[in-house]
């Protein structure tokens, strides 16, 4: 039998928070509209990988030998800002004339998106709510081996998945991580680094076929991009990795703010049309969107606003 109170600790690692810098940068960048539609095959490639490697951080990560108030009090954090984000972004999408817009807002349709489908990238935290209630209420239960629970924990998943509440496969890659945190092995004995990963997922990459997370060709390009990025990390040094590192711990803020300033960043591409590859476009706004999702966690922290957004101060007033 398994106990919360017997779960092994998975501490900070920062290989970890180096793989979450990498995959919001990635986020971040195909994001970008302008950019992603100049390499549409990079965007379809990058789709494959870059969610799935944060919800099996998240899965592995996500603490749940706690009381039941304590629990949905951290899962509440998650919430308020989801809540507030997705609201500002389905209003916006019913006033501006962007991919996902809605012609006609009503009061169904907003509480619709907000408390089932949601709209534009803000899905991961509803994911992430939703995914951690069920690992919780599950692991809650007594008298039940792992393997039982896993069981009625993906099954669970998929009951929300035929419901059109979840995607199934993002959800699983969500489970895959609290396998992996309960198998007491190691993050990386589990995804062990390797030079060799990379040119096996290009391999993969070719085919259009694996370009789905959902395939299992897809679920081992997602593999093989975390073994190929722990074999690199060991060579950054200096500013370089200190900054990954840094954005690393930051995701969160970097997730919530950044498609604010996504959009502001269209305004450049009549400034920077001339650069046919879309690489100076995407540095400049990559350097305003994170930025400037920062400068607005540094303000919540100096206005003393971030208890009440995050449940907690950001750090980033010191």
């Amino acid at each position: 039998m398994i106990e919360k109170a017997d779960a092994p600790k998975a501490g900070r690692l920062d290989e970890l928070d180096y793989l979450k810098s990498i995959m919001i940068l990635l986020m971040v960048s195909f994001h970008l509209v302008y950019f992603s539609e100049l390499h549409p095959y990079t965007k379809q490639v990058v789709y494959t990988f870059h969610m799935p490697v944060l919800l099996i951080i998240s899965g592995y990560l996500m603490n749940i030998e706690k009381p039941v108030r304590q629990f949905l009090s951290k899962i509440g954090w998650f919430f308020v800002p989801y809540t507030v984000m997705e609201s500002g972004y389905v209003v916006m999408a019913s006033l501006l004339p962007i991919r996902e817009h809605i012609d006609h807002l009503t009061l169904s349709l907003f509480l619709d998106k907000l408390a089932l489908h949601p709209l534009g990238p803000y899905w991961y935290l509803h994911t992430l709510i939703l995914c951690g209630l069920i690992y919780y209420a599950i692991f809650s239960l007594p008298r039940l081996n792992a393997l039982p629970r896993y069981i009625l924990i993906a099954l669970l998943y998929a009951l929300c998945a035929c419901a059109g509440i979840l995607s199934l496969s993002m959800s699983y890659y969500f489970l895959a991580g609290i396998i992996l945190r309960y198998s007491h092995l190691p993050f990386l004995r589990v995804v062990q680094p390797s030079w060799l990963a990379l040119p096996a997922a290009a391999w993969l990459m070719t085919s259009e076929a694996n370009l789905s997370p959902a395939t299992s060709g897809g679920a081992l390009i997602v593999y093989l991009v975390m073994a190929f990025l722990l074999a690199v990390y060991p060579l950054l040094r200096g500013c370089l990795r200190r900054c990954l590192l840094f954005i690393g711990r930051q995701t969160l803020v970097i997730f919530i703010f950044s498609p604010i300033f996504t959009i502001l960043c269209k305004s450049l591409v009549s400034f920077l049309a001339f650069d046919p590859t879309g690489m100076l476009f995407l540095i400049l706004s990559l350097f305003i969107c994170i930025s400037g999702s920062l400068v607005i966690g540094w303000l919540m922290d100096v206005l003393r606003l971030s208890p009440l957004f995050f449940g907690k101060r950001l750090g980033l007033s010191k």
